[in-house]
């Protein structure tokens, strides 16, 4: 089999398995020699910021010199940035490698009469086999859907828990309230193993605190007043911490989404935990770097694509760019698509009650969940005066957002990391 065969096996596997409990992935792991055991593993589960944090404590860790590997999800356009080490995405070589040592273990599971892995389960499972090889010391690890049940759960005995922003998302799955998810994100906290979260939703941060507590484990609540905004461009924010620990140190980050002042600090927390001693200097440095992509990242000028895809991210999404009073006398032009499982209506009655869009542009993206769109543009119709077209062309959706955005206008593409990933694909293609 080769890297493509592998990859299109891969993608194959929600043909023909659902889920499975967290004694199967336990067992794989065994099978595998358990190669997560001996590593620091810092879990993070959330609704929103999960990867953003990952990215900002792999930055510190880094910048210390430690090994790391990082498995996130999901990937925007090659399955391989799934999995990472020292920030360098897997090779297609490594990826076939580790694929073949984990498939003949699936295999030998099937032939004793169990399911096979799902899809996550066995890239979870090639990210523990490679982090092994490359003999790395701390394994950041971003649970895919929930925490409870999600098969990352099986690292028994991690060093710290990170818990993000919690709002309603994969309601048919995690439960239709902010508490009931919470509980499910919640189910990451294990008995002697520190919690750091995200305090800005109260009735999230209450199930989180009574679990820790339930656990008897350290908790560290990082509220919306552990830091303070100083300073917000298009280019960047920077802020301050109200921690003495920091002391008067303004801290940098190369995006322009409020919302990454919390994610740093989650980081930051999580990191004085870790860190053996104090080197402020260095880890803003390191913090400054961070290009997290997909996240208002300037796809070219004018142009920003956010990764937003539930009501939660679009609330951020819209606190950042109300931020910016200028936005209230320019153009303001949405490329939007989504997918049927997501609160597309409630997000869209968000944006066009926040914000003075001038047009939007509705797509479809290349997926059997996404929502059509003539669907998409009566929804927008009901909220909104503003031009609604519809193009369900990728391409040519861009194309036109873009001549509807013009020299002084701003294009904000969004909705869905499906069509995040799609446009970054373009734009890599220089079809944009």
């Amino acid at each position: 089999m080769n890297y493509e065969e592998a990859v299109a096996y891969l993608l194959d596997i929600p043909k023909f398995t659902s889920k499975n409990p967290l004694t199967h992935t336990k067992e794989l792991l065994r099978l595998l020699g358990n190669p997560q055991e001996g590593k620091k593993v810092i879990h993070v589960a959330g609704t929103n910021g999960k990867g953003s944090v990952c990215a900002y404590l792999q930055a510190l860790l880094l910048s210390e010199g430690k090994q790391v590997g990082f498995f996130t999800s999901p990937h925007l356009v090659k399955m391989n940035e799934r999995i990472r080490f020292n920030q360098n995405i897997i090779t297609d070589t490594q990826f076939l490698e580790t694929f073949e040592v984990v498939y003949e273990k699936v295999k030998e599971m099937g032939s004793e009469g169990q399911a096979h892995a799902t899809f996550f389960e066995f890239l979870f499972a090639m990210a523990m086999v490679a982090f092994e090889k490359e003999n790395v010391e701390y394994i950041i690890l971003e649970t895919g859907l929930g925490g409870r049940l999600d098969c990352t759960n099986a690292v028994e005995r991690p060093l710290l828990t990170i818990i993000t922003s919690i709002s309603l998302d994969h309601t048919e799955i995690l439960g239709d309230t902010v508490e009931k998810i919470a509980m499910e994100k919640a189910g990451i906290i294990k008995t002697g193993v520190p919690v750091i979260f995200d305090g800005s939703n109260e009735e999230a941060a209450d199930v989180i605190r009574r679990e820790a507590l339930k656990k008897q484990v350290p908790c560290k609540e990082i509220s919306k007043n552990a830091f303070k905004i100083l300073e917000n461009t298009r280019k960047h924010i920077a802020f301050s911490s109200t921690n003495a620990y920091y002391g008067d140190t303004t801290w940098r980050l190369s995006n322009c989404g409020l919302y990454q002042a919390m994610n740093a600090m989650l980081a930051l927390e999580a990191f004085v935990y870790i860190a053996e001693e104090r080197h402020l200097a260095i880890w803003k440095k390191a913090l400054e770097d961070v290009h997290w992509e997909g996240r208002m990242e300037e796809l070219k000028p004018g142009v920003i694509l956010d990764g937003s895809h539930n009501p939660g991210a679009i609330e951020a999404f819209i606190e950042s760019v109300r931020a910016f009073p200028e936005n209230f006398g320019e153009k303001i032009v949405l490329l939007f698509s989504a997918v049927k499982d997501k609160h597309y209506e409630k997000m869209i009655q968000m944006l066009c009650s926040s914000l003075p869009i001038h047009t939007v542009v509705v797509t479809k993206i290349n997926n059997l969940r996404a929502v059509e769109t003539q669907e998409l543009a009566q929804v927008f119709e009901r909220y909104t005066d503003a031009e609604i077209l519809a193009e369900e062309d990728l391409k040519k959706a861009f194309v036109l957002a873009e001549e509807r955005k013009g020299k002084e206008g701003r294009l904000y593409c969004l909705g869905s990391l499906y069509l995040a990933g799609m446009l970054k694909s373009l734009a890599e293609q220089e079809e944009l």
